[in-house]
């Protein structure tokens, strides 16, 4: 029997990928975003066990309002990538049933070795949309913001345009942090080097996960920062979107 460690699930999401969605957010990160909004999701190991057939047995009772709307299930985290056989059976029973299948990741657990990438692959058979967020370009940054260095996910990003595995890309946009000219255009070089990519989306910084910060005893250490200017987010779109080969959407 495979269990899966999860935090908690949404029924009718509308910002974690195409239509009305199943959301599952699972237990266990590898990084430490200084915005981290679900920051009560990052020990590995904690949260509530459950099988993939219970969960399709929730799923379907919202099938029909996911149909109408071009919906499905996606698998959020914590690091969904973490669960990957979890993630394949779920993936398969809901592709069995005509669900379509979506994984939010921040590719922060990629390693190209023979044993991850063959458990890789068979998740990929069964996953129609991967969510990319790409928290920063630059290596050195990406370690201060999120505890860890952005080769590997860079690399996770590379394997999933070889494999065409269709993907939106996600930027968080915090001013002061990520949102210079210099790494907006660095990043947007990078998108312009994929094939896969079907959207990208400008998601601007907010503080509501501060007060999850605080029950946990953690010091949020971007208090000081605001969220970004409506023309902020549009002119990183521009910038992210500026070298795509085909004309992509913003969410």
């Amino acid at each position: 029997m495979i269990y899966g460690n999860i935090h908690s699930v949404e029924t009718c999401g509308t910002v974690d990928g195409p239509g009305i969605r199943y959301i599952v957010f699972t237990q266990g990160c590898l990084l430490r975003c200084q915005y981290c909004h679900n920051a009560d999701t990052w020990k590995i190991g904690d949260g509530k066990q459950v099988t993939p057939e219970e969960i399709v047995e929730d799923v379907v009772k919202y099938k029909a309002f996911m149909d109408a709307s071009g919906g499905g299930i996606t698998v959020s985290g914590g690091e969904p990538l973490l669960q990957i056989p979890f993630v394949t059976e779920l993936f398969k029973l809901c592709k069995a049933k005509g669900i379509h299948t979506t994984i939010d990741t921040s590719g922060g657990c990629f390693a190209n070795k023979p044993e991850f990438l063959e458990e890789l692959d068979e998740l990929l058979k069964y996953t129609d949309l991967i969510l990319l967020d790409i928290k920063h370009i630059d290596s050195k940054r990406h370690v201060k913001l999120t505890g860890k260095p952005n080769e590997h996910i860079l690399e996770f990003a590379r394997y999933l345009s070889d494999k065409k595995v269709p993907v939106w890309i996600r930027h968080v946009l915090v001013p002061t942090i990520n949102d210079q000219d210099e790494y907006l255009e660095e990043l947007g070089d990078f998108i312009g080097t994929l094939e896969n990519v079907e959207k990208v989306e400008i998601l601007p910084y907010h503080q509501l996960g501060v007060y999850k910060w605080e029950a946990l005893g953690y010091k949020y250490p971007l208090s000081e920062i605001s969220s970004p200017s409506d023309e902020s987010v549009e002119h990183a779109y521009q910038m992210l979107t500026r070298n795509l080969k085909k004309p992509v959407s913003q969410g």
